[in-house]
């Protein structure tokens, strides 16, 4: 009976919500979205108050049944994520001139990319350092248990043997169908690498036969325009995905959990706020205001940090950069891309150092300068090819730990916490590919204010 008063609540606020939607066309979509955010979060917050304790299966029970609307949203995003990402680089190479565009969108954006997760890890070293963090103390229960033998075998199985050359050779796409189909780890920059040859392909065509290459490039316009169409209807659902993930969010967080480890999730929001003032300074340093950053991304950031992934965040990404701030679709579908995959600031940058520097005292390891300059070295290597899903982080810190002789342990240990840390360090994820994105197309003088639009 209380499930059943659950779900025609969450009913009644998702309906107010669509009557919003309909009677308030002027709303932007940003106040749109703060108010689900935050009638989710009270929504949430009542349902733990009032079922607390030995009622804890009617919650998990309702919020199995809010997640067809919160995780349904995020399966139709990952739906239009390898469309968007196929179309939209092939329609951004074909319509480019030269292969040296090409060349200088995408070494910027990585360069930016790796360069923040670079100033990630070195945030994340200093803040340990501050807040004195140690792994001592730390017990492990059963389920940490469990989960340290399940990654020791991840580890030993698919990232314990990786060398560099095997981790180069797994971004080629040996089959875009599988790629496209998501399959792999490394499969939105196999996409793109596909994306790529086939837009010189295109522009080759267009060289030895102008007829037949024109319609091409006609054709592959119009499959894009018809995929951006797809994109924007989805993402209109955007108040209703987060109104229902922020429920699950603030209804099943584990208050204990947090408070025992709440120095840790502390810690890591400092070391976030500090890269989020980073993003913030470079993308003032290239005309934006710098709050006006912060007010434009919002609706992106609150879907970042609700789903936790940041592949399903791509297709609002490329269309914020866009509509936002008058980046070339070329260049925001570049950083959205490799954002997701490449140098994530909050997973494979901020996480995996400040474990390290949890870890290493607890086994020996002197925390000098020749260990911390390793670290960061390591870190930022490290952090290409890092998944854009939940739980990027972890395969981020199977990747670092070993190589700078540290167990990896500590990763299971934090498993209680991890979502509340994740989500946080998504948002910056996502904030860090824009940044690359924005900056990048006032470098390359491509920003054009005139197809940005007021929301």
């Amino acid at each position: 009976m209380f499930i059943y008063l659950n779900l025609i609540a969450f009913m009644l606020c998702l309906f107010g919500l669509i009557y919003f939607h309909v009677h308030f066309k002027s709303w932007s979509l940003s106040r749109k979205v703060f108010i689900a955010l935050v009638v989710g979060v009270l929504f949430g917050v009542t349902l733990q108050l009032a079922y607390s304790g030995s009622e804890q299966g009617i919650i998990d029970n309702s919020v199995a049944w809010f997640n067809i609307v919160g995780n349904g949203y995020v399966k139709l995003l990952q739906m239009v994520v390898m469309p968007l990402i196929l179309m939209s680089i092939l329609s951004a190479v074909s319509k480019l001139h030269n292969a040296s565009s090409l060349g200088k969108t995408s070494g910027s954006v990585i360069s930016i990319l790796l360069l923040t997760t670079l100033i990630s890890a070195i945030v994340a070293i200093v803040i340990s350092l501050v807040f004195n963090l140690s792994a001592e103390g730390l017990a492990s229960g059963v389920q940490e248990q469990t989960r340290a033998l399940k990654l020791q075998e991840i580890q030993n199985n698919t990232l314990g043997n990786l060398s560099a050359p095997d981790m180069i050779l797994a971004f080629l796409p040996s089959n875009p169908f599988q790629d496209l189909a998501g399959l792999r780890q490394t499969s939105i920059i196999g996409v793109v690498i596909f994306s790529v040859f086939l837009g010189i392909a295109a522009l080759k065509l267009v060289n030895d036969n102008p007829e037949q290459g024109n319609k091409l490039i006609a054709g592959i316009d119009t499959v894009q325009q018809w995929v951006m169409k797809l994109v924007r209807l989805v993402i209109q659902l955007t108040p209703y995905g987060v109104f229902a993930l922020m429920i699950k969010m603030s209804a099943t967080s584990d208050a204990k959990s947090i408070i025992s480890l709440g120095l840790f999730i502390i810690a890591s929001y400092v070391a976030l706020a500090i890269m989020f003032v980073v993003h913030g300074i470079l993308v003032s340093l290239s005309g934006e205001s710098f709050l006006g950053y912060f007010k434009k991304i919002m609706p992106m950031m609150a879907f970042a940090f609700t789903s936790r992934s940041s592949a399903a965040s791509i297709p609002m990404n490329i269309q914020t950069q866009e509509k936002r701030f008058g980046v070339a679709n070329s260049i925001a579908s570049f950083s959205a891309s490799f954002g997701a995959t490449i140098g994530q600031n909050g997973c494979a940058g901020i996480y995996p150092a400040m474990l390290a520097m949890m870890i290493a005292p607890t086994v020996g390891v002197e925390l000098n300068l020749h260990f911390m300059i390793m670290l960061v070295f390591v870190v930022t290597i490290s952090s290409i090819g890092v998944a854009g899903v939940g739980g990027g982080a972890t395969y981020a810190a199977l990747i670092v730990l070993p190589m700078v002789g540290l167990p990896i342990e500590i990763v299971a240990l934090l498993i209680s916490i991890e979502p509340i840390i994740d989500m946080g360090r998504t948002a910056l994820n996502v904030s860090g590919s824009m940044t690359a994105g924005i900056v990048t197309s006032h470098l390359l003088k491509q920003t054009d204010k005139s197809q940005i639009e007021d929301e």
